[in-house]
């Protein structure tokens, strides 16, 4: 017999999740080790060392009454001993010392008790394949001693009964254990995997909402932000200016970087824990306040025109005129950065069943226009939200050569 042929004969073969004593590279990875055995391994072992010999002497007693000659009595007594002090090794040699000990049950009694412990080792920390080999190993054994060794007191065909119900007994026994302490090794795992997946939800919601903040930082803070750069410019440039064009372009100066400041206390808002006290939340924009919107930037030097037919805004879902309001307001956002000087058109138009259209149009600048910072996320940060509201925005250049931005969005009836 070649160690190729039987590889599971091998320590190093005997590696199983559920056993307490895994082997472990040695330094420079040329062998295996195995770590010290812990308070309860000796436990175990030692009950184990226990209960073989008790079985192990009680066999050696029925020997004895049984007339056998004292010379096969003491040999049974040393292969007996010695099967006992061998059950060390069984976190070693599991399957290998299972089927030594099936052999030599053959013909030494006492040995059975230490059959029992290694094969109810082999059941808890082995695969099938292995169990079934030793059980079926140690089946033969039992069958053959009750006729090789019989008991005078006991019927050959109750002896196999006993024997085979005994392997079986244990066997069963032993693969119950692994199967609970499978179950149990799935359920931890299951609970980190779980809890892995969780964390990451977390994340993918913190990021979202983040991202989803930072649009709405974006749809608040844009507007103020350019009626700050547009007037500061002017007075940067127009140092000669009259005192009350100065003093009107310094009064929006301040009332926009108020509202600034209000506005962000306001998303800021969100990111507060329920529970923390803070200052009221301003009414959220609809419908009802683009009307302010206009004119708002129209005190800002823009020329615009309002073409609403809705007659009653506040009949329009708050959700729903909000997005239009964002719209609008990036709509002349971008007019103001980018085709100062021109007249936009804003329209919106209407009513329940049939949905809610807003459109901004300008046309092209007819003089130089100032470099104004921005990227455009205005505009993708309002298709989304147009989108998830069940609507569609499109955007882009106008056959004047202007701009255009339209929107639909709906308007339940």
């Amino acid at each position: 017999m070649t160690r190729t042929e039987y590889p599971w004969l091998l320590p190093s073969a005997m590696a199983d999740p559920l056993d307490p004593e895994l082997p472990g590279d040695r330094a420079g990875g040329r062998g295996r080790s195995r770590p010290r055995r812990t308070v309860r391994d000796w436990i175990v072992d030692t009950v184990g060392f226990v209960l073989a010999a008790f079985i192990g002497l009680l066999s050696v007693e029925a020997s004895e009454q049984y007339g056998n000659s004292d010379v096969i009595t003491f040999a049974d007594q040393l292969v007996g001993a010695a099967a006992c002090c061998a059950l060390w090794l069984r976190r070693r040699w599991p399957v290998g010392l299972a089927l030594i000990l099936s052999v030599t049950q053959t013909i030494a009694p006492s040995t059975g008790g230490a059959l029992l412990v290694a094969l109810f080792g082999v059941a808890v920390h082995r695969p099938f394949k292995q169990v079934a080999l030793v059980t079926s190993a140690a089946l033969a054994s039992g069958v053959v001693q009750v006729f090789v060794r019989p008991d005078p007191t006991v019927h050959p065909v109750l002896g196999v009964v006993i024997a085979v119900l005994l392997v079986l007994l244990v066997t069963g026994w032993g693969m119950l254990v692994r199967a609970r302490r499978q179950l149990v090794v799935a359920l931890r795992e299951r609970a980190r995997r779980a809890e892995a997946e969780a964390e990451l939800r977390a994340q993918q919601a913190q990021r979202a909402a983040r991202e989803a903040i930072a649009r709405e930082m974006h749809d608040v803070l844009a507007h103020r932000l350019t009626l700050l750069s547009v007037h500061a410019g002017a007075l940067e440039f127009r140092p000669d200016a009259p005192t009350a064009e100065i003093a009107r372009a310094a009064g929006v100066i301040r009332d926009s970087a108020h509202e600034a400041l209000q506005d962000l206390r306001e998303i800021i808002g969100v990111l507060r824990a329920p529970g923390d006290q803070g200052e009221g939340d301003r009414p959220q924009p609809t419908l009802a306040t683009l009307d302010a919107l206009i004119s708002e930037s129209r005190q800002a030097g823009m020329t615009v025109a309002l073409d609403n037919t809705v007659g009653d805004p506040a009949t329009v879902p708050a959700a729903t005129g909000r997005t239009v309001y964002r719209i609008a307001q990036e709509g002349l956002t971008n007019a103001r950065k980018h085709a100062p000087g021109t007249e936009v058109t804003v329209t919106v138009r209407g009513r329940p069943g049939e949905g809610l259209t807003v459109g901004v149009h300008n046309p092209a600048p007819t003089g130089p226009v100032p470099h104004v910072p921005g990227s455009g996320q205005g505009l993708i940060g309002l298709t989304e939200r147009a989108t998830l509201a069940g609507g569609r925005m499109d955007h882009g250049a106008a056959p004047d050569g202007g701009f255009a931005l339209h929107a639909w969005l709906p308007w339940p009836s």
